[in-house]
């Protein structure tokens, strides 16, 4: 069994985590990344705006294959500066004001300086308000960044250099448990990265063959829908994303394993790349799930939706209250990155795949022939298909 290091994954977790990285402002944990992938010896290529794309070199070079994980977070940024001396924002991605209540945050100015605060409901003092306190509504609306300096009104935080479009990012609030968990806002989508980079790892310490070139990508806008829509070229045939699993009632995630996803809201994944996922999560020992997710999109959806022709699969590491204060277990992660690990040294789901267009042969199938024909059901002639 090839060993995973699990002290480089911990400890490249905690570093993404400690970079705020909303989208828009993910210059820093792109530079940090691309630093990991030099430390491997792993060449990458930015794009324009930074989504890095790296390569890991295959016997051949297509059908080449791409895993991707995603940098950016979730955040806000500032919509006015109110009357009262504290600011109005608005989300950076989809997520509920219900977990902004409380955090504690940091915005960005534009000549550098960084302020901290907290963001609170507009109702915030038990003494001033009594019962309002319970039944004010949830949404960003109703919630308000009180700024750490004097500030009496919007002229002040105006002079302090806070303006209307100012960055903020929500501290992540991250624990490790003696008992194996991982908490933290932003785990989606730093910890698929953290076992993307130490699957790459793997791959160089062990120097592992692989069938075909493999590119490890890392996009910085999928939180906001684009995502995976950049950083590919043609001779990418499969494309495998990682990402947050959702363990929930009514879901067959857990937090102990890597989740296959067969299906979200933009529709089924690709059926020969999520059975071969599963195929060799069965045929390595790990621990893993099946889901579909009903509210969800991924880096996927976003590169099929730009016109790339590649069979796209979905896993994920198992996790508790996405999008809110996450949890994890390092089991999940463990068992991505084995997964990642045993896909980069698998062959290609059809090596028809090298190319864009082709006749049938090598096509794929999903039913045999003999699974169409049972034995008081014989198939009909070809013409009553004809319509003859």
């Amino acid at each position: 069994m090839i060993t995973i290091d699990e002290t480089y994954l911990e400890e490249t977790l905690l570093q993404l985590l400690a970079i705020p990285s909303p989208v828009g402002l993910t210059d820093e944990v792109v530079r940090y990344t691309a630093q990991r992938f030099s430390a491997l010896g792993i060449p990458y290529e930015l794009t324009r705006r930074g989504a890095i794309r790296a390569t890991l070199t295959g016997k051949a070079r297509k059908p080449a294959r791409a895993v991707v994980a995603h940098l950016d977070t979730l955040g806000a940024m500032v919509r006015a500066l109110k009357p009262n001396g504290r600011l109005a924002i608005v989300p950076i991605g989809h997520w509920s004001a219900r977990f902004s209540e409380g955090a504690r945050v940091t915005i960005f100015t534009d000549d550098g300086r960084q302020f901290r605060g907290t963001c609170l409901p507009l109702k915030t003092s038990g003494h001033a308000f009594g019962p309002e306190i319970d039944s004010q509504p949830v949404g960003w609306e109703q919630v308000e960044v009180r700024v750490d300096i004097p500030a009496e009104d919007g002229k002040a935080l105006e002079a302090a250099g806070i303006q209307v479009g100012d960055w903020i990012a929500f501290d992540p609030q991250t624990e490790v448990t003696p008992t194996g968990y991982y908490v933290s806002r932003y785990l989606d989508d730093k910890a698929a990265v953290a076992a993307l980079l130490t699957a790459c790892k793997a791959v160089q310490d062990h120097g592992l063959e692989l069938p075909v070139d493999a590119h490890p990508l890392l996009t910085i806008t999928e939180e906001i829908g684009s995502g995976a829509s950049a950083a590919l070229h043609g001779d990418i045939a499969e494309m495998v994303s990682l990402d947050i699993a959702i363990a929930a009632p009514g879901q067959n995630t857990s937090e102990h394993a890597v989740t296959i996803c067969l299906q979200d809201m933009s529709g089924p994944f690709d059926y020969h790349l999520s059975h071969k996922l599963i195929r060799l999560a069965k045929a390595n020992a790990i621990p893993h799930r099946r889901d579909l997710f009903k509210y969800y999109r991924s880096d996927s959806a976003a590169a099929v939706e730009a016109g790339n022709d590649i069979r796209t699969a979905l896993i994920g590491f198992g996790a508790d209250a996405s999008h809110g204060i996450e949890r994890t277990h390092r089991d999940a992660l463990h068992a991505l990155t084995r997964l990642v690990v045993a896909y980069l040294v698998s062959d290609p789901v059809t090596p028809r795949d090298a190319q864009l267009l082709g006749s049938l042969d090598g096509f794929t199938r999903q039913i045999e022939p003999e699974e169409l024909s049972m034995p008081n059901n014989p198939l009909p002639e070809p013409k009553e298909f004809l319509g003859v």
